[in-house]
């Protein structure tokens, strides 16, 4: 980092190795850098100088992080705290939180998620009045449309453009990135809002149903059929039409439709009389319609009567930049219906949610916030919280290896070591600290396990 940084950050640890390395590793990046050994010499430092930002060890010997956590807050309300421990415990997480605390983070960290947390803790407050009004304006003129990336910026622009107008709008993208909340974004910003939005689940209706529900039937019309039945057509004259998943119709209900687009008018089945309509078609497809053209599987005069506008939807692992506007949405949306008080997602758990490539997009982050604030506890969701399974996990480590590898090579080295650091973390914790347990849950002998401490930086640790 070029130039001087005006932030002041206070390191609180009574590990001499760590103060020294958070010294040169923050004063690397141009923050001011001050050290304390202890909770009581950090108590007495707050007493004389104001703190930006203060990163405490939770588990110290005479004062613990906890309470500098609390003399801090006494003093310097606004100082922002980020705690650290190499044997966090999610109730020791949740204190910290309830007393203030910006977030934890668990030993060993890596440097550069390290240093990206404090970036990020120093700008909080700016970046959440900055996305809380950015998630206001969006979400007051599009209704639920969240984001502010510049391909969602894309999106809102040709809502706003075709909105008005009488086109009809073919929306693409994956599965779960929000292409009915478009098309309902375009039907409110239209002159048709005062009249009916119908969605058409064209994958969700059995065939020899579909043309009788488009259309309404007549009495007598086919068996069962005891009086007449409007259509949705009918329902929705006037306003907007969408069809979900457009690209699943057959062909007989294609040309049934093209005939709708083309002359405004269609017949109940059993009638002979036509009948007129004035709706707006919006479709939306995640299968790429011009191939299904090419191969004959979809009408070509349909598909540009509905393609008169096209609105391409990006999918998360694109848009990676709105996770933490979604992840917050979705979580006061959450926290509203379970009558919960979860008010904050850790930056250890959005972490490991932006490592996620989500497949299933908007929709499966949604899932997952969710069932997290369905089970928490606690007004915080940790990334113990996240119910994420065991393949999704795995998955997380591998998009992340891949996406290093692929972007800027990696170090074989570094990655086996952060694989060696979290089986040695692990059993010392299943271990209770022992060390002798430890290494016998390892398979190796006391010797290689303080070999292993040693190389990896963790002969500090305590029994």
């Amino acid at each position: 980092m070029t130039g001087k940084n005006q932030h002041k950050i206070l390191v609180v640890d009574d590990e001499r190795s760590m103060r020294e390395f958070l010294e040169i590793l923050l004063s690397k990046e141009g923050y001011q850098v001050f050290l304390a050994g202890s909770g009581e010499e950090a108590c007495r430092m707050l007493d004389q100088e104001h703190f930006d930002l203060l990163i405490t060890d939770i588990k110290m010997k005479d004062i613990n992080g906890i309470d500098v956590l609390k003399r801090a807050k006494e003093i310097s309300p606004d100082s922002i705290v980020i705690m650290i421990s190499a044997f966090a415990t999610a109730e020791t997480a949740v204190e910290a939180m309830k007393e203030g605390a910006y977030d934890y983070i668990p030993k060993p960290f890596k440097v550069n998620e390290f240093k990206k947390i404090v970036r990020d803790a120093l700008e909080a407050e700016k970046k959440v009045a900055r996305r809380a009004e950015g998630a206001s304006s969006i979400e007051t003129h599009l209704g639920f449309l969240v984001g502010d990336s510049p391909q969602m910026k894309k999106v809102y622009d040709l809502i706003d453009r075709v909105a008005p107008t009488k086109s009809n709008v073919l929306i693409s993208g994956e599965s779960g990135t929000g292409k009915e909340l478009v098309a309902k974004a375009i039907h409110r910003q239209s002159p048709r809002k005062d009249k009916p939005f119908v969605v058409i689940n064209c994958a969700g209706i059995p065939e020899n149903l579909i043309e009788s529900e488009l259309f309404g039937y007549k009495k007598g019309a086919f068996t069962g059929a005891t009086t007449d039945k409007d259509g949705l057509f009918d329902v929705a004259d006037g306003g907007t039409v969408f069809f979900d998943e457009i690209g699943e119709l057959s062909p007989a209900i294609q040309v049934k439709l093209l005939r709708v687009i083309q002359e405004r008018t269609f017949t109940a089945v059993g009638d002979t009389e036509e009948k007129s309509v004035d709706v707006r078609f919006i479709s939306a497809t995640n299968k790429d319609l011009e191939s299904e053209v090419i191969k004959q599987k979809f009408r070509e005069d349909l598909y540009f009567r509905l393609n008169v506008i096209h609105i391409s939807m990006p999918p998360l692992r694109e848009r990676i930049g709105d996770l933490p506007l979604l992840a917050q949405h979705f979580l006061e949306k959450f926290s509203r219906e379970h009558g919960k008080d979860v008010r904050k997602i850790s930056a250890y758990a959005m972490d490991i949610l932006s490592q996620y490539s989500f497949p299933g997009n908007v929709r499966e982050l949604e899932n997952i916030i969710e069932r997290s604030v369905a089970l928490e506890t606690s007004n915080i969701v940790l990334p113990e919280s996240l119910t994420l399974s065991n393949f999704q996990r795995e998955r997380i480590r591998q998009d992340r290896r891949q996406r290093d590898l692929t972007s800027r090579g990696i170090s074989l080295d570094e990655v086996l070591a952060d694989i060696e650091k979290d089986y040695i973390l692990k059993s010392l914790e299943i271990a209770h600290g022992s060390r002798q347990r430890a290494a016998d849950l390892l398979g190796i002998s006391m010797r290689s396990f303080r070999y292993r401490l040693e190389k990896l930086g963790l002969q500090s640790l305590p029994d």
